[in-house]
């Protein structure tokens, strides 16, 4: 075991106690007591985000995924704020009780990247740290790359970046799955995807919102072709809950997508090619502040790559990756499914950035 691990183990144990009690609080029903995060508006980038916000110190931007919230990050709130932080866990462009535009164009990197230098804008601060994952990784390195003077550092989960792609990544997909179904390929006609999830959040997300092992009964949909029906009938059903998530976690995310719908995090999906063709400068380009990645094991976005290939592939992107962790066993959601372990990692990469 490296001295690195060793250190986040160590306020592991320390964090666990705080995480636990956290996680039992009803969502939404402290929302502004000192219990939990005060929820507030902001404007940003010329849109009206909601935001929420614990604690005091240097600024930390915790950037949510597809399809999450805010709540997402409802223990590393409490885990920063203990640790002398200032955490702020946005509800994304598209997402909760954030703005929605019409324009799918309006979710290029671009102007996700400009809603999280306007988040800092707002807030009265020069830099932050900037926290990302799943979709919110994508944010977050491009974020870091557009605008490096913004940030102190960076903690990347699940998505890795090796890199600008060499072609446009929706050529690659098509190349590779054919006539056979692939989600992001299924994201990409307009109100498709958006009509299948809206008539169903639950179903989607009791799904999607599962550990790796988590038992589920048999797909309706057997078909590999495209054509052969959506998402939720290829995902099984849950037999219950994984242990991280309750029913009334489950219970606060179905509602806000019940409000908000699913159209705004889908056209992040549709801006894919937009984003390759807005971005030439990239090509090359590095990210220069301190890194810090972090994944489950058996999370499919890494598809089994083990520490060194990871860091072998960031590398190439990056010229001060300080670590890569990996929580054994853990799959995609690792900051809810690992809290304690998952906030010891950041604090431990964020105590040490002025070192």
């Amino acid at each position: 075991m490296n001295g690195y691990y060793q250190r986040v183990m160590a306020v592991a144990l320390v964090a666990v106690i705080g995480v636990s009690a956290f996680a039992q609080e009803s969502p939404g029903s402290k929302e502004n007591s000192m219990e939990g995060p005060t929820l507030r508006f902001i404007e940003t980038n010329g849109i009206r985000m909601r935001i929420a916000e614990m604690g005091e110190g240097p600024l930390v931007l915790l950037i949510h995924g597809f399809p999450e919230s805010w709540y997402s990050w409802r223990h590393q709130l409490r885990g920063l704020a203990k640790a002398g932080y200032h955490a702020v866990a946005p509800d994304m462009r598209g997402y909760g009780k954030t703005e929605a535009p019409d324009d799918v164009g309006d979710y290029d990197i671009v102007h996700l990247s400009d809603d999280v230098a306007g988040i800092i804008d707002a807030l009265g601060e020069e830099t932050a740290v900037i926290v990302g994952h799943d979709w919110g990784a994508l944010v977050a390195w491009n974020a870091v790359l557009l605008q490096p003077d913004r940030y102190r550092g960076l903690i990347a989960m699940s998505v890795p970046y090796n890199g600008r792609s060499e072609e446009l990544l929706t050529k690659t997909w098509k190349r590779n799955y054919g006539e056979n179904f692939f989600y992001i390929l299924y994201f990409q006609e307009p109100g498709v995807a958006e009509a299948e999830f809206d008539a169903n959040p639950r179903g989607l997300l009791s799904r999607l919102y599962l550990s790796p092992g988590s038992p589920r009964e048999a797909s309706a949909i057997t078909d590999p072709k495209m054509s052969a029906g959506g998402w939720i009938g290829r995902m099984g059903a849950p037999k219950g809950l994984p242990d991280w998530l309750s029913k009334e976690d489950l219970d606060y995310y179905v509602s806000e997508f019940t409000e908000a719908g699913f159209r705004g995090g889908i056209n992040y999906y549709r801006n894919f090619d937009r984003n390759w063709e807005i971005t030439p400068q990239l090509d090359g380009a590095k990210v220069e502040v301190p890194v810090l990645f972090v994944a489950g094991e058996k999370d499919g976005v890494i598809r089994g790559a083990g520490v060194e290939q990871l860091r072998q592939g960031m590398s190439k992107a990056t010229t001060d990756l300080r670590d890569v962790v990996i929580f054994p066993g853990i799959g995609h959601w690792v900051q809810q499914e690992v809290p304690a372990e998952t906030n010891a990692a950041m604090i431990t990469f964020l105590d040490g950035l002025d070192e």
